[in-house]
């Protein structure tokens, strides 16, 4: 499969503009407006065998829980809310496909409209993975470079979604149901990240409030590719 992008994309210099970029949630592409009131059977939040939370279910790729919601509490937020364990996950190659799109070796590419996020891996080809973005109104592109990685990071909701969301912990710890996953890849001093997902069934949809998501197995097998430096394009 031959990805085209148009010409003057490779060219741009990219600004960050979206009314996301202004809100400060936006930075954390977390939960769903609509919460769950429970997490599918088999997936991050209930297992049917002590088996399967230790094996393939894990990696990201089944169904899984949002992380807390209204349902799951009454009176005042929690402080610190205990995000579960972080066990270890195995890197999930993603498929090779073409790729022409003008972008170097080395670069990551996110392709807001396919919802696919690409490495570039030099010769015409790339690795292509499918990724969850920013729902309407959060969408927004740019050019940054990656400033850093984190492995299961602990997620503090900013006062603006706390507003929105007063059931939301004050901060979070980072595991297996924390909404960052299980790595977290910093864009520059921007407030988005590309990061790992616990909700496996948001992955190809528009369903973040500006971050990018990406199966848990994925981002850990893209954060051993891309290190500080590494130029993100958020593309339409």
């Amino acid at each position: 499969m031959r990805v085209r992008h148009v010409a003057a994309i490779a060219g741009l210099l990219f600004t960050l503009s979206s009314p996301a970029l202004a809100e400060i949630p936006g930075a954390y592409g977390m939960w769903s407006d609509v919460p769950r009131s429970k997490p599918s059977s088999g997936g991050f939040g209930l297992f049917q065998s002590k088996k399967q939370k230790n094996q393939a279910t894990l990696a990201g790729f089944g169904p899984g829980t949002m992380g807390p919601n209204a349902q799951q509490f009454s009176g005042p937020p929690k402080a610190l809310m205990d995000g579960g364990g972080k066990p270890f996950i195995s890197a999930k190659s993603p498929q090779v496909v073409s790729y022409s799109g003008g972008h170097g070796a080395g670069s990551v590419i996110i392709d807001n409209s396919q919802r696919k996020l690409y490495y570039v891996l030099g010769g015409g080809k790339a690795y292509v993975y499918p990724v969850a973005v920013g729902k309407k109104g959060f969408k927004w592109t740019g050019a940054q470079t990656v400033s850093g990685i984190k492995s299961w990071p602990d997620w503090t909701p900013p006062e603006e979604m706390r507003q929105r969301k007063p059931y939301l912990p004050l901060k979070m710890t980072g595991g297996i149901n924390n909404p960052l996953g299980a790595k977290a890849i910093y864009l520059g001093n921007s407030l988005y990240r590309i990061h790992g997902t616990n909700d496996s069934s948001s992955i190809g949809t528009e369903a973040s409030s500006g971050c990018i998501r990406m199966h848990n197995g994925h981002v850990v097998h893209l954060a051993k590719l891309v290190k500080s430096g590494t130029p993100v394009y958020v593309t339409n």
